[in-house]
C-alpha cells in the first residue's frame, strides 16, 4: 500500500497509536526496573502480560504453567526458564513450594512487580484517555 493512498484520519490515528505504545512502554523514562525487564524483548513482554491475566484470573501458576503461556515461536524452553529465574532472582516474581506437592514451584507477583504493573495499567489509559481527547 502506498502511502499517499492512506487518508489523513487513519494516518493521524496510526501515529497515536504508536506514540501510546511506545510513550507507555519502551520509551517511558519513569518506567520501574521490573517493567524495564519485562519490556527488554518479545517474549517477555508477552510473558509479563499472559502471567499478570493468569494471576487476575486466580489461576496457579506452576513453573511448566508459566513456561507455557507464552507461543514457542517466541522462545526456547531454555530461555523460557532463564526469565522465570531471573525474575524470581530479582524479586519480581515469587517462588514458592506448592501446599499439596513441595516438589512443585509455584508463582506469583511480588508486591513489587503487582504495585508497577497496577500503576503501568492505570498510566496507560490516562494516555489514551488524553491522546483521544486531543
Amino acid at each position: 500500500m502506498d502511502i499517499t493512498k492512506i487518508d489523513e484520519q487513519t494516518l493521524k490515528q496510526a501515529k497515536n497509536l504508536i506514540s501510546r505504545v511506545l510513550s507507555t512502554t519502551v520509551d517511558n523514562p519513569d518506567n520501574p526496573d521490573s517493567l524495564n525487564f519485562f519490556q527488554a524483548d518479545t517474549y517477555r513482554f508477552y510473558f509479563l502480560m499472559s502471567f499478570m491475566w493468569e494471576y487476575f484470573d486466580n489461576n496457579e501458576i506452576s513453573q511448566e504453567y508459566a513456561i507455557s503461556l507464552v507461543p514457542k515461536k517466541f522462545a526456547s524452553r531454555i530461555k523460557r526458564l532463564q526469565v522465570l529465574k531471573q525474575a524470581v532472582q530479582l524479586g519480581f516474581i515469587i517462588e514458592k513450594s506448592s501446599d499439596v506437592d513441595r516438589r512443585r514451584r509455584m508463582y506469583a507477583p511480588s508486591e513489587i512487580l503487582l504495585n508497577d504493573f497496577v500503576s503501568y495499567t492505570n498510566n496507560t489509559y490516562d494516555k489514551i484517555e488524553q491522546f483521544a481527547s486531543s
